[in-house]
């Protein structure tokens, strides 16, 4: 090991704790394009741009699935820039986009828009805070994608609140110049000053990583593995009907006999299952071990389905929130801690990629499934229970893997004949 690594990895390690913090703070400012953040733009979408709720949200899906499409490709540029100069051209692109949805005028130009912000701000910065805490760390990663996980989410939980004091202050179109002002003026300088310490590429020790083993093993292969496609229906499953579940959550609430503002409240107790999961699952896999994490994930997934479809006023349906919530942050946690513990941290960010876009594209499926499966019954409950029948599959699906890969054991990662 050369001395000038060496300098390197010693800076790495004193500056592992102080990283995560940056990029805690680099995905809360993905906000603004997330669909939490967007969505209280969108009333003033539909009345000033005279659009039908329909069409706005035809637009948000169009612009979703296109910015999910390109994810593999960022994936594979932020492998070769290194995540440090990922960040200050996404985090300039982030908020140029930002800019853009000041001005949109009409349907073609807001689906424009809505690629931009999805493309650059949910997934592509995204992606980018993850992959630089999970090749930031080894031996602690579980523990640090945990604290990433529940303090990133809290942290974009308040975002709506601070854009909707914007628009009521300056207006929705200025708001949007606002976010952009916020994100360029933060998210680029933490990338400047902050992750001077981090390798060129996605590969190298972490933190508290001991000596290189050199494992790593790219995009083509790892597709080919089971434990590939045991994370995507995982993480899709999580992003399809977590999404489908809160999407129409005050109306299926509602259904069950709650009030609207009750309804509403339920995303609070969301939280706090998510945040004892990303804890809890984070702790587990550094000191326990990760084998079967995929499968209680689902197995939490499964239970808030069938709470959901017996949900009634009281503390029932607080135990569904939380079930939610808890299967949500059990799936981030876990998804962003496995992708490198079995694939490596070189070609991460072009796996992740991949990966993302099966989640996203499941996630734009997800209310319109629902939607479809209630009209069509003619209740929630029913349509509720047959999309059960997803998160059982993945869970059954994940305890097929007979032997976890892992960086201590590449040769695990022999490509899998998936129609055995």
């Amino acid at each position: 090991m050369t001395a000038a690594v060496t300098r390197r990895e010693n800076r790495l390690a004193g500056d592992g704790w102080f990283i995560l913090v940056l990029a805690i703070f680099t995905s809360a400012l993905t906000g603004p394009g997330q669909t939490i953040g967007v969505s209280v733009f969108i009333d003033h979408l539909v009345d000033d741009l005279s659009l039908s709720r329909e069409a706005v949200s035809f637009a948000y899906m169009i612009g979703t699935l296109t910015g999910a499409t390109l994810l593999p490709w960022v994936g594979g540029w932020v492998d070769r820039r290194g995540v440090r100069r990922a960040q200050m051209i996404i985090g300039t692109c982030f908020a140029l986009a930002l800019i853009n949805m000041s001005f949109v005028n009409g349907i073609v130009w807001l689906a424009i828009g809505f690629t931009g912000i999805r493309l650059f701000g949910q997934g592509s910065l995204s992606l980018i805070s993850t992959v630089t805490v999970s090749i930031t760390f080894t031996r602690n990663r579980g523990t640090a994608l945990g604290l990433f996980s529940v303090f990133s989410n809290a942290l974009i939980t308040m975002v709506p609140v601070g854009l909707a004091a914007i628009i009521a202050w300056v207006g929705w179109r200025s708001a949007w110049l606002v976010a952009a002002v916020i994100v360029v003026g933060t998210v680029v300088p933490i990338a400047v000053f902050g992750l001077r310490s981090l390798p060129t590429g996605t590969h190298g020790n972490g933190a508290d990583a001991p000596a290189s083993t050199g494992f790593s093993v790219d995009r083509p292969t790892a597709m080919r593995t089971r434990g590939f496609w045991i994370l995507v229906a995982v993480s899709s499953s999580a992003g399809m009907l977590s999404t489908a579940l809160n999407f129409h959550q005050i109306d299926l609430l509602g259904d069950a006999g709650l009030s609207d503002n009750a309804a509403a409240a339920m995303f609070i107790p969301q939280v706090i299952g998510s945040t004892l999961a990303g804890f809890g699952f984070g702790w587990i896999a550094d000191r326990v071990g990760h084998r079967y994490l995929p499968a209680v994930s689902m197995a939490l997934l499964f239970t808030a389905h069938v709470l959901a479809a017996l949900a009634a006023p009281g503390l029932a349906v607080f135990i569904y929130a939380v079930s939610l919530g808890a299967a949500g942050g059990a799936v981030r946690t876990v998804t962003a801690l496995l992708l490198p513990e079995w694939f490596g941290t070189a070609h991460l960010g072009s796996i992740q990629g991949a990966a993302t876009l099966f989640n996203v594209g499941a996630s734009a499926l997800g209310p319109v499934a629902l939607a479809a499966l209630e009209a069509g019954i003619g209740s929630y409950p029913p349509a509720i229970m047959i999309l059960s029948t997803i998160p059982a599959a993945a869970l059954l699906f994940s305890l097929t893997q007979p032997n976890a890969p892992t960086a201590n054991s590449p040769e695990a990662l022999a490509p899998t004949d998936l129609s055995n």
